[in-house]
């Protein structure tokens, strides 16, 4: 289906052309605490496509996107063809080049099994240390294989296997008068069993204290310590600001070479891009571009290397040898886990939402369930919010040594904030 697309598109009024053609085997199974109540295999084939139109003889390039369906006739693939490109006209960008071909090692993926993959996800939940009033509500898991191609018109022409996992979980834990659940959610590639139980295994602990706390007390400046998934967010910050699409259109005014926080005084943040990284859901040989993805320091130490992104706003930019990033690093710090969890601080390991503005490094969450540490006393509480700035929170940001990995993010198992605004209900 592909090889006619691409003659159909070769012989239509486009200038220039990628279409992506993924297949994906899905196997989903669905359990009522550890009892399956359904399950199905899914195999669907998605061939998206997009054309380029050059306008004002080349100085600007207009494009459009759209799916083609499997099931379209030779004539229906024209008339969608035509569409496409009767919107690209509508477009007008300044002028650039599409990926050309670039040679790359191909990554081993060959020999996924899925019906493996979702057998060690069952078998990791079935050793979940539960208990009568903290335990499993219910799972379900979603296992795929996906097998990609990419063509474009500049003769790129690459196919790669890669696997994608997620598991959604609802924990339930109750005491004589009260029962709450707690919901998760785990994407990767294939089962980290010892990471799934360890992480499961938290938040039982989670639900039990949710139970028992009270509420924030009014701390106003205060130390924060972010050790769940949330973290994933505040490094998104740093990522963001590396985009070449946002140095581009003035979203960040990071420079090559020039410290992003001269005078800060805690830990530097070092962030990588990763080709591969094991166990993610995101081990791709090219971008959705057909970019050769290559491993590149993003910061070292607070301060920018390079860039990275989608191709036009790379080309504007001259950067080369670059493309979109998937995976991540960021390198751990100088404190131990010990020293990130001492004196007076806040804990949150429940947000009932959290976020970081992507330009403004504003953070704001509402505190769902957290450990108040005061001196050598921990108490559980709930309610309130935290808040404040990236734009701040870089002149004294600690992480440990340790790592810990969320599918495509391999970041320091613990991070603490300084000064953070902290909103209580007591």
């Amino acid at each position: 289906m592909t090889d006619k697309i691409v003659e159909i598109l070769k012989a239509s009024g486009a200038d220039a052309f990628e279409v992506t053609d993924t297949v994906t085997l899905g196997y989903e199974f669905y359990f009522i605490k550890h009892k399956l109540d359904q399950n199905r295999v899914r195999d669907v084939e998605h061939i998206n496509v997009k054309v380029f139109k050059k306008l004002e003889d080349g100085k600007v390039i207009g494009s459009a996107s759209g799916e083609i369906y499997p099931t379209l006739t030779e004539d229906e693939i024209k008339s969608e063809i035509d569409k496409l490109i009767s919107r690209a006209e509508n477009v007008q960008n300044p002028f650039y080049e599409l990926n050309k071909p670039a040679e790359f090692e191909a990554s081993k993926n060959s020999d996924i099994d899925v019906s493996r993959i979702a057998e060690d996800f069952v078998n990791a939940m079935k050793e979940i240390p539960e208990t009568d009033t903290e335990y499993l509500n219910s799972y379900e898991i979603f296992v795929k294989k996906n097998k990609c191609r990419f063509v474009n018109s500049e003769g790129i022409d690459v196919s790669y296997e890669y696997p994608s996992s997620m598991v959604e979980v609802v924990v339930n834990a109750k005491d004589e008068a009260h029962e709450i659940e707690l919901y998760r959610m785990y994407n990767g590639g294939t089962c980290d069993k010892e990471g799934l139980k360890k992480d499961i295994t938290e938040v039982l602990k989670y639900g039990k204290d949710k139970l028992i706390a009270g509420p924030t007390p009014q701390l106003g400046k205060a130390a924060v310590v972010f050790p769940t998934i949330d973290a994933v967010q505040l490094y998104s910050y740093f990522a963001g600001k590396s985009d070449a699409g946002f140095i581009y259109n003035h979203y960040s005014d990071w420079e090559i070479g020039k410290d992003i926080a001269p005078k800060a005084k805690g830990d530097k943040v070092t962030l990588k891009v990763l080709k591969n990284l094991p166990n993610s859901s995101k081990n791709f040989d090219v971008d959705e571009e057909g970019a050769v993805i290559k491993d590149a320091v993003l910061l070292e130490n607070n301060v920018p290397k390079t860039f990275c992104g989608g191709r036009r706003y790379r080309c504007y930019l001259g950067i080369e040898g670059s493309s979109m990033a998937y995976n991540y690093e960021v390198c751990g710090g100088t404190k131990t886990i010990d020293e990130i969890r001492s004196g007076k601080y806040l804990e949150v390991v429940e947000f009932s939402s959290f976020e970081v503005d992507s330009i403004s490094g504003d953070i704001a969450g509402e505190i769902r369930l957290a450990y108040y540490h005061d001196g050598d006393k921990v108490t559980p509480v709930s309610g309130g919010s935290v808040s404040g700035s990236m734009f701040n929170f870089v002149n004294e940001m600690y992480m440990s040594k340790e790592q810990r990995q969320y599918d495509f993010c391999l970041i320091p198992a613990l991070t603490r904030l300084e000064n953070v605004s902290v909103t209580g209900i007591e």
